[in-house]
Formats: C-alpha cells, structure tokens, sequence
C-alpha cells in the first residue's frame, strides 16, 4: 500500500474491516493527493459493504488491504464517531466525494477516467460534469463489459490507460465487483482507484439522488428501497440487519483480532 501526502487520521475496526476516520472534507482533500504513476486502493463501505465482509472472508481481507477506506454509510460513521474518531460528523458519500474531489481539482489540473455503466450512461456522465464544472480534465470515458476482463482486454485497460495517466480512476461497477475491480487492478493502473457506485446513475441524471435532509438523517437507504424495491429490498433490509448484528458483536471479534 502507498503513503499519501495527507495525514492519516485514525482508524477503527468495525465488522472486521479498518475504517478510516476521515470526514468528507479530508477525504477530498486525501483524494486530490493522488498523481498517475503512484497506486493506491480506496473503497466506501457502508452497512451493505460490511454486511457483505462479514460472511465472506475474502471479501474482508480485500477491503483491508485498501489504503483508505472511507466511511460511505450514516450509521457507519456514527460508530466511528463513538468509538473515539472524533472527526466522523457525517459519513463520506459517494457521489459528493466524486463531484467534489472533481471540482476542488480543477485547480490543481487533476486528471480523471471514468470506468463504468452504460456506454450511454458513462458517455451522458462525462458531458453532465464537464457541463457543471467547466474546466475539469476528464481524458477518457469508457463502458466495460459487465464480466471480467480477459487477459488481453485488461493489458489493453493497462495501455489506454498509461497513455491518459489519469490521477484518479473512478469505478461505477456496483458492489461488491467494483470493490474486486479495484483491488485486482489499482497497482496494474498505476493511479488512485475509487469506487463510487451509484453516483454514476446520479449525476448522469439518470436516477434522482435523495434529498439532502433525507442523507442527513440516515434515511437515504429507505429512499432508495422506495424507488427501487425489487432490486434492493435484499441489500438494504438483509444487509442493514447484518450490519447491526456486526456492530453489536464487534467487541467479541475485535477481542480475538488484537
């Protein structure tokens, strides 16, 4: 894993996974840390992530072979709040991270690839940022087949992308494959790796983003179950009663990890 020039701050285990205890604005900031050339392995994990890492140990070990892991869910970061990370006001979100890191960096001539969805999506993504940020330097916007890559279609993902030497690669694959995506490929891509889901249907305008209040108060999971029932009843209800049943048994399985 690689250093970034921004101070880490502390971390915390929670269903068997690190957490960093970052809040939204350090984690821009430790994004628009990022240069090609140097690899780094972030993920977002939430209730759903977690629930996930804690019947597969796999997927566990992946997430904590990360260099950042960034608290992407409300009550997430409610825990880290009590358990000492005092930074933890609200969670990381996905899709703020995404538009916020990519407006901060205009500035610094930070460098983007787009990797994921629809090629009509990713192509209406592209063309939805470039409208809302004047002057942000997307060099490459590309749809990948929804399996994994054979070896040949991933030495050339390893070309086009030495040629853009992008800083950061955004993954918009869903979970857990974006979460796989990246560790496989962040040091075969040579740049910062950061999978944010949804917010490719978001701000490509072709799902509507829960309002504000409704993220403040943890409530964006119902929301999203509302408009999406039949894909995410499963995620949200399975997953949220996983994550809790984590939360309150993390003593006993932190006590055997230290």
């Amino acid at each position: 894993m690689s250093e970034s020039h921004t101070p880490a701050p502390g971390r915390f285990r929670c269903c068997g996974v690190l957490i960093d205890g970052y809040a939204p604005a350090s984690a821009v900031n430790a994004l628009l840390d990022s240069r090609h050339g140097t690899a780094r392995q972030t993920h977002l994990c939430n209730a759903f992530t977690l629930s996930l890492a804690l019947r597969d140990d796999e997927y566990r070990g992946m997430l904590n072979d990360a260099d950042i892991n960034f608290s992407d869910g409300h009550y997430l970061a409610k825990v880290g709040l009590k358990r000492g990370e005092s930074a933890m006001t609200e969670r990381v979100y996905g899709p703020d991270l995404m538009f916020n890191t990519m407006d901060a960096g205009r500035e610094r001539g930070l460098r983007h690839y787009l990797y994921g969805a629809s090629p009509e999506t990713v192509a209406k993504l592209k063309v939805e940022l470039e409208a809302k940020l004047p002057g942000v330097d997307i060099v490459a916007a590309e749809s990948p087949p929804f399996r994994p890559l054979t070896s040949e279609e991933a030495t050339e993902l390893e070309k086009r992308v030495a040629e853009a030497a992008p800083d950061v690669f955004w993954v918009g694959l869903g979970t857990p494959r974006q979460d796989q995506f990246v560790h496989e490929y962040a040091d075969r891509l040579a740049c910062t790796l950061v999978p944010v889901g949804a917010a490719f249907d978001f701000w490509s305008g072709n799902k509507p983003m829960a309002p504000k209040f409704v993220q403040k108060n943890g409530l964006e999971w119902a929301y999203r179950l509302a408009t999406e029932p039949r894909r995410l009843w499963k995620r949200y209800l399975v997953g949220n009663t996983m994550f809790v049943y984590g939360v309150m048994t993390d003593r006993r399985r932190n006590s055997r990890e230290s």
